[in-house]
């Protein structure tokens, strides 16, 4: 069934889904969620193996490449340790025979005796396992014994290709190069490395390091002599590989003439350096770590599948009576959709639900109903004075007060704000019944209402307007317009009363046409005031406009008074004293919204002309002005007209105004800032924000919203906000104003997180013109931290 009334629609549902059917769908849900956690698992398991696969191939990668870049430094070191070897040995061993400058040692094959001592060097001092002095055709010049004899005679033939390496060739001079003196011979002869050379090779079937070197190159300029050459010789199967074990973490590290490897092992090929072929292989087990995490992952996998799977055994054990704590759950929630939070009344959608009823009801019979519209007079006073919290309290008790003289079958309901609606059912006697009712709730909300424990007392009265069905038809939109004509009535009447709808009231127009028309003729009394052509005394009169100044302060050196921020509001003759929020929305609807504005600006701008030049005045600007391509020239036009420096003059934008990426605003603010006018944005964080604002625009100010001030002291992340607001304009050398300051622990803490200037009622409200004291030379600024103490509309 759909219910409509009061612009809502709202669809009830005719019956709940049988428990069998909640059973089913729930199971085919954790069905579902079952099966995608399996599987979810599944996938985890197969990529954890791919995962280990892929890390044991890196590192068994790695280990092989450490392997061989190893064998390779093992190599180079030979070469190294044997070319300085060689070279000491040459410098230190007979440097007096080199000093002679004729033959001596050196120059003459080496005895056996001095090869025998060359090699047992090697071996002692250098740790290689074999080392022979040769001459260049591969003979032994060194004493040795048979057993030494019969190896190298093994060996000779593998070494002898090393000798006529190109890398151990004779550096001759050059035929235009002076003979040297002996001096000169002994420094070029120690400054001279000996060239030399490593191979890998096998040698009697195992992998070995064979390093060469001269031992006996001649100076240059002298005779080149039989060279000689120094041999060694370094397993690397016995106690090299070992080593090499140790520093690669190699477990079990052996050597094999064939790549044995057992399941577990690996092994690495060793390939002899002068023609690559494979001289044996390097055999250990690998550190796989993939294969050690899925070894400790599997197990945890498993049980996470087993507990998954008991859990949703669980759940489908538990889901019987889940459904029913949830048929509860959807009641509880059906019954909070269509009852206000505050009062617990019934809300704007049950209030039409129960009225589409009524109205369904007495189509056919002769029943009378009522409506009536209810507003308390002073609530945004209260609110803006004592705060939120006073307001909350105010509803509540005006809510007791009305629903404690209704009868069982009305209906009271809370729309929103301070706006209530009444529907009385079978008023069989209207005449009496109706009076008695409306005016005892009139009466009731007249009374004075203590607020926040009794520190404060409100007095606020309320108005009514009444409309009787079926006389005034039965349709629930014209039903509801009706009385709200009718509650119209009632407030230009004076307030504090009620009025039951008649036709003579509406004339075809609803209360917003009303004030619409009536705010026209203000504007244009107040343009055509100095005309001739049409007399003010011919209009009707609804009253005058009037500028309001709440100052701005200084949120350091004693809170002095930087500024003010111009509000308009109506002083309408019959409804006394209006603020924008009852008259701005109308302006802009009905296009009237530049012409006020600008004449606000004029009026800020006059009056500021007279105050200290250190002062500015803040005006707002609604978007529709913003939008207009000529809006510089006229805000220019009015400075000059009152002769403003556009320095003391700041225009505060919405961000609603910047939404739309729109050249022609953006033109506009460019314009008025290079004249020196400054640009405030207005509410910021409670809108559209958008950063990019605060640099495209080029933004002066930033003001906080009073929203965020009033959770200092109750919510942690009011501070948060607010410190992170301040932060960020401190950083982009923006201004940040607080609104909403309305104790004195707001305005020191604000003071302390950076905010340059403060707003609000702690210093003071907005006042008329001809009240702003503050901004006389001699009034000193001390006198400007005074509460404010009244309510303003």
């Amino acid at each position: 069934m759909v219910f409509r009334g009061l612009g809502l629609h709202i669809v009830v549902p005719s019956s709940s889904n049988t428990f069998q059917q909640s059973w089913i769908a729930s199971g085919r849900i954790l069905f579902l969620i079952a099966v995608s956690g399996l599987g979810a698992i599944g996938l985890v398991v197969l990529s954890a193996l791919w995962a280990g696969t892929e890390s044991d191939a890196a590192a068994l990668d790695r280990q092989r490449q450490l392997v061989n870049a190893r064998l390779r430094e093992q190599v180079d070191q030979v070469a190294h340790v044997i070319g300085q070897f060689g070279n000491g040995y040459l410098t230190r061993v007979y440097p007096a025979a080199r000093s002679t400058g004729g033959s001596s040692s050196l120059d003459a094959v080496l005895t056996a005796a001095a090869g025998s001592a060359i090699s047992q060097t090697a071996m002692s001092a250098f740790g290689y396992d074999q080392a022979f002095v040769v001459d260049e055709k591969a003979q032994l010049l060194m004493l040795s014994d048979a057993q030494t004899e019969k190896r190298y005679r093994w060996m000779k033939p593998l070494f002898a290709p090393l000798l006529q390496d190109a890398r151990l060739g004779v550096r001759q001079g050059t035929a235009s190069e002076r003979t040297p003196s002996s001096m000169e011979s002994r420094l070029a002869s120690a400054a001279r490395s000996n060239r030399a050379l490593a191979n890998l090779m096998r040698l009697e079937g195992r992998p070995t390091i064979v390093g060469v070197v001269a031992i006996n190159d001649a100076d240059q300029g002298r005779q080149q002599p039989m060279r000689q050459f120094l041999i060694v010789v370094r397993f690397i199967d016995g106690a090299a590989l070992d080593e090499l074990s140790r520093q690669q973490g190699l477990n079990g590290a052996r050597f094999a003439r064939t790549a044995d490897a057992d399941e577990n092992e690996v092994a690495f090929q060793i390939d002899a350096t002068a023609n690559g072929e494979p001289i044996g292989f390097i055999v250990w087990r690998p550190d796989l770590p993939g294969s050690r995490v899925i070894g400790r992952l599997m197990p945890a996998l498993s049980i996470a599948a087993l507990v998954i799977a008991v859990l949703f055994s669980f759940l489908l054990v538990r889901l019987r009576s889940s459904l029913g704590e949830l048929k509860k759950s959807e009641l509880h929630a059906r019954q909070l959709a269509l009852h206000d939070v505050l009062t617990d009344l019934p809300n704007r959608a049950l209030f039409a639900m129960r009225f589409d009823e009524c109205l369904a009801e007495t189509r056919n019979s002769s029943e009378r109903s009522a409506v009536a519209l209810l507003d308390l007079d002073r609530f945004k006073a209260v609110n803006d004075t004592f705060g939120h919290a006073a307001g909350d309290e105010l509803i509540r008790m005006a809510a007791e007060r009305i629903r404690a003289i209704l009868r069982p079958g009305d209906t009271l309901a809370r729309l929103g704000g301070d706006e209530f609606a009444l529907l009385l059912r079978d008023i069989k006697d209207h005449d009496q019944v109706l009076p008695a009712i409306c005016e005892a709730i009139v009466a009731e909300l007249g009374k004075p209402f203590p607020l926040l424990h009794g520190e404060a007392v409100a007095r606020v009265g309320g108005s009514i307007g009444v409309t009787v069905v079926p006389d005034a038809g039965r349709n629930a939109d014209d039903i509801m317009r009706y009385a709200d004509v009718a509650l119209y009535e009632a407030k230009m009447g004076g307030r504090g009363q009620w009025r039951l709808y008649s036709p003579s009231m509406d004339g075809g127009r609803n209360a917003r046409d009303i004030l619409k028309n009536e705010l026209r003729e203000v504007l244009a009394k107040g343009t055509s005031a100095g005309s001739h052509l049409d007399p003010i005394a011919t209009r009707p009169d609804f009253g005058s406009l009037e500028v309001y100044y709440q100052t701005v302060h200084r949120a350091e050196g004693g809170y002095a008074a930087s500024g003010a921020e111009a509000l308009v509001r109506w002083r309408h003759s019959q409804r006394g004293l209006l603020t924008p929020a009852s008259f701005i929305p109308v302006a802009e609807e009905g296009g009237l919204i530049d012409a006020l504005g600008f004449w606000v600006l004029r009026e800020a701008c006059r009056a500021a002309c007279k105050w200290p030049d250190d002062r500015f005045v803040a005006v707002n600007v609604s978007p529709a002005q913003l939008r207009r391509p000529n809006f510089a020239e006229e805000v220019f036009a009015v400075l000059e007209e009152s002769g403003l420096p556009p320095s003391r003059l700041e225009l505060e934008l919405t961000e609603s105004s910047l939404i739309e990426d729109n050249s022609d605003v953006y033109s506009v603010l460019k314009s008025l800032r290079s004249r020196g006018v400054q640009i405030s944005l207005d509410d910021f964080g409670t809108g559209f924000s958008c950063l990019s604002h605060l640099m495209r625009f080029d933004i002066d100010r930033i003001k906080i919203d009073r929203s965020f001030v009033s959770l200092l002291g109750t919510k942690a992340n009011g501070a948060a906000i607010i410190g992170a607001i301040v932060a960020l304009s401190r950083n982009l050398g923006i201004s940040t104003t607080a609104e909403g300051v309305e104790t004195e622990y707001q305005r020191d803490f604000l003071a302390a997180l950076g905010c340059t200037d403060l707003q609000g009622y702690f210093f003071s409200k907005p006042v008329p013109l001809r009240e702003l004291g503050c901004f006389r030379e001699a009034e000193s600024a001390a006198g400007l931290l005074t509460t404010a103490s009244g309510a303003v509309a």
